[in-house]
């Protein structure tokens, strides 16, 4: 087996504030976080979300666990969820989160930013990896 490493994969979607929306997009952007960088739940040591203030219909972390079809199975994973420190002019509506996760040593971290977030993060391109 090769050496692993930890890592930390960052991600962020924006969402409209209700129950459905904040479940679609939480889901939508961990199963692609999952997917792209070819992780397991045994190696995923914790995802840690943040939401902007005027996200309260739901928390991410409570969204994630009502997705059914992750391809991982999310249930012994902690999970932690936070509000973004209030930004004069920052944008609204945004979940972002970070998975913190062993991977093997010389992996390509590949960041997933969709739903409209890749303006939040435009030095990693356009498809937001």
């Amino acid at each position: 087996m090769s050496e692993k490493r930890l890592f930390g994969i960052r991600g962020a979607t924006f969402c409209e504030n209700s129950k459905d929306s904040i479940i679609k997009y939480t889901g939508d952007l961990c199963r692609m976080i999952f997917a792209e960088n070819k992780l397991s739940a045994e190696d995923i040591v914790s995802i840690q979300f943040t939401i902007t203030d005027d996200l309260d219909e739901l928390n991410p972390a409570t969204a994630l666990r009502r997705n059914s079809d992750l391809g991982i199975d999310v249930a012994a994973v902690p999970l932690f969820c936070s509000q973004e420190p209030r930004i004069a002019g920052m944008p609204p509506k945004v979940i972002r989160v970070l998975v913190t996760t062993y991977m093997p040593f010389d992996a390509k971290v590949h960041a997933v930013y969709i739903n409209g977030a890749q303006m939040l993060r435009p030095d990693l391109g356009e498809s937001g990896k």
